[in-house]
């Protein structure tokens, strides 16, 4: 096929080798394939004087000549006379070598990537800017950039392919806000769904799923002195975590849909404060198509997604987060992805993406595919991806969301559905050594950030260093401590004590890693009910049985994590179709929980006991965790100079324990510093004494003891004065 059928076909992969300017002894040559023109001039650029009139081609669209006024290095400008008016633009294919420039470091280190490839916003000259394009597709026979620039004809501007698989083309005057696709052939010529750029900062949402030209460089952020005092020990610090769908936190009165990031900023940020949470943790913001997968089912991962605002409104949101004192967490999609047609799937007819093989590249629970993490060039995607979170929108830590469905070769899969490692088990290797990597280049690079696995399994050492044999990440998630824990509070009152071992199993292995104790959206969803749903008995020991199981996470070792709405007691499971019901805190019931979450927040915050040695087994001791005919737990945590101690005793019946006599290691007078049943929090009221004097009594197996009432269905803390 000749070059000028392979251009009017839109199927040409090497559009360098003729279009552009070419060094003759006469001047310079001069190609242009324009078939929505009639006439093609020249000049130069800065100029608007024509020195040169291209002559058509036999060939519709062609136009050719050779220029005497220029050199090889001249920039000169096209004047097309169309049947839309004139326009003038520069010639994007005079700009070969600066094309090229884009995969001259893509594969030297994976920040590289997007630095390079999507949509870069570069200057040509001092007065003109210009948009490179890079993508990756290696098996496609022709790639086209498309847009409102070109009236999404994808005949007009065929990228050249590289001998690495990438395509790439600079056009000038593509600015900021302007929209484009990628119009892809496969090997065989056969056209795809226009795709998304996987690499686009900016996207939109249905119908079009266009990506947006964006420059990173026009935001002026204003968290300075947050960025530099992020450095400290994450693990000595409190650290209390506010899970949010950005979408169902509230509505907007005035018949939007959504609130903008802007909006958020003025609410949510302030809520938080209040309420004494360290950091927020959003579910997925990456780009994603479907309201229903939460943002679990990303298409675009370089780019927030714009149900709230563009790029720089979400760095807003990130720096008032900042300014306010508030870290920011996002959740993090590595292992797979929807098989959308604007999306990575068969990206350009084959698998470039996912796993060939549908025994390893397809995901049967989420109905989706799995990426190919033993390819090198995608692996470089997703440890890019990571990296460009955390540098672009200053995100201070990444939730990995599910790492035991990267870990596991046969997870969720039956006999026969997968394909064994080369030592022919199930563990997935490619996997384990992006997650290494992953962790050693997040850590190297942004060590002042962190990176939170959710992992329900016991693979080993997940949040151990990659140095010493583990996956590297800074935390885990407790999912055991959830599971069991959730399980035991479930149950009536009277049969608590035949459960008693699922309260206090945790402490087994609570420093086999760093772990977070999470009570997550996966918990008030798919008919798990709300959490004040799950609690047995009437309104009042419901509420009550809540209270104290609230405030024993908190004495508990591990950071906290909380999803919205816990705080509110509410009776409906979450919807991300509404707001949460803000309404309840009108009642006394609910707007008491609300302050108990935020009086523990406080109480945490505030106690280096209750966080120092989160991770650490001198942190934590047993007073007694045998009283399962009572169903009392009762432990005490240790700041690092034991100087400050606070004993944490849960008392889960609705009987009270007047006189209850507790072991104490210390000598002195002991106060009340929490108590779960206290009438702010619409507990009981019932009568504790506030102050105790500890007695030379043996208790517990410690040297001295004091005697407390212990509320129903309640948990108390207390300190040494």
């Amino acid at each position: 096929m000749q070059i000028e059928q392979q251009l009017a076909w839109a199927s040409c992969a090497n559009p360098f080798f003729t279009l552009g300017p070419k060094p003759t002894p006469e001047g310079v040559h001069i190609c242009v394939w324009r078939p929505d023109a009639s006439a093609v001039d020249i000049s130069l650029a800065g100029s608007d004087k024509i020195i040169a009139s291209l002559t058509p081609s036999e060939h519709e669209g062609f136009f050719s000549g050779v220029v005497k006024q220029l050199d090889i290095t001249s920039t000169y400008h096209l004047h097309l006379h169309t049947e839309y008016g004139p326009v003038v633009i520069a010639d994007p294919y005079q700009f070969q070598e600066l094309a090229f420039h884009a995969v001259h470091f893509i594969d030297h280190s994976p920040a590289n990537l997007y630095q390079q490839a999507g949509a870069q916003i570069i200057a040509l000259d001092e007065q003109q800017n210009a948009t490179r394009f890079c993508v990756f597709a290696p098996n496609a026979s022709a790639v086209s950039v498309i847009g409102d620039f070109n009236r999404w004809d994808g005949r007009l501007h065929p990228m050249q392919k590289t001998d690495m698989g990438y395509w790439v083309l600079i056009i000038p005057q593509v600015a900021p806000g302007d929209r484009y696709k990628f119009q892809i052939k496969d090997g065989y010529g056969n056209a795809l769904p226009h795709k998304a750029d996987p690499l686009g900062y900016q996207a939109e949402q249905y119908p079009s799923h266009a990506s947006v030209v964006y420059d990173h460089s026009a935001y002026t952020w204003n968290d300075e002195q947050w960025m530099a005092d992020r450095g400290y020990d994450k693990y000595h610090r409190p650290m209390s975590v506010y899970e949010v769908h950005l979408g169902s936190w509230r509505r907007p009165d005035d018949g939007r849909r959504y609130l903008s990031y802007h909006d958020l900023a003025e609410t949510l940020i302030p809520y938080a404060v209040e309420m004494g949470y360290t950091h927020l943790e959003l579910l997925p913001v990456s780009e994603f198509p479907f309201d229903g997968s939460w943002g679990y089912q990303p298409v675009g991962l370089f780019a927030p997604t714009s149900r709230f605002g563009n790029p720089d409104d979400f760095k807003y949101f990130v720096d008032q987060c900042h300014q306010h004192g508030l870290g920011v967490i996002i959740d993090w999609v590595p292992a797979h992805f929807p098989e959308d047609g604007h999306g990575l799937a068969r990206f350009d007819g084959s698998h470039v993406y996912e796993y060939d093989d549908p025994r390893r590249g397809w995901h049967p629970d989420w109905n989706s595919c799995i990426y190919d993490f033993g390819k090198d060039t995608v692996r470089q995607f997703l440890v890019a991806n990571a990296l460009y979170w955390l540098d672009k929108f200053h995100i201070d830590g990444l939730r990995v969301d599910a790492v035991a469905s990267m870990l596991y070769l046969d997870y969720s899969r039956n006999e026969g559905e997968w394909i064994p490692n080369v030592d022919g088990g199930n563990q997935n290797y490619e996997a384990i050594s992006l997650l290494r990597w992953m962790n050693e280049e997040v850590y190297r690079q942004f060590p002042d950030a962190m990176t939170i696995a959710e992992e329900s399994t016991s693979f080993p050492g997940v949040s151990r260093p990659v140095s010493s044999g583990g996956l590297g990440f800074g935390f885990k998630w407790n999912m055991g401590w959830m599971h069991d824990s959730l399980h035991y509070i479930s149950k009536d009152p009277a049969y608590r004590r035949y459960h008693h071992g699922e309260m206090t199993f945790s402490m087994v292995y609570a420093f086999d890693e760093n772990f977070v104790l999470p009570i997550s959206h996966d918990e008030v969803v798919h008919g798990k009910g709300s959490m004040l749903e799950k609690m047995p008995g009437d309104e009042w020991q419901a509420a009550a049985s809540l209270r104290s199981y609230a405030s024993f996470m908190y004495g508990h070792p591990g950071k906290k994590l909380n999803f919205m709405g816990n705080e509110l007691a509410q009776y409906s499971e979450w919807n991300h179709d509404s707001s949460l019901d803000w309404h309840l805190l009108d009642f006394p019931k609910h707007k008491g929980m609300q302050t108990l979450y935020k009086t523990l927040n406080q109480l945490y915050r505030l106690h280096p006991a209750l966080f120092e040695l989160d991770h650490d087994p001198a942190g934590f001791s047993w007073v007694d965790h045998h009283n399962a005919d009572q169903s009392v737990i009762s432990f005490v945590r240790n700041s690092i100079d034991k100087r400050q101690q606070v004993y944490v005793i849960s008392n889960m019946t609705p009987t009270p324990r007047d006189m209850f006599r507790i072991g104490v290691e210390r000598p002195g007078d002991y106060e009340l510093i929490l108590n779960s049943d206290d009438t702010t929090f619409w507990g009981s009221g019932y009568h504790t004494m506030v102050r105790a004097s500890a007695e030379q009594v043996s208790w517990n197996g410690l040297p001295y003891s004091i005697e407390i009432n212990l509320p129903p269905l309640a948990t108390v803390f207390w300190m040494i004065k």
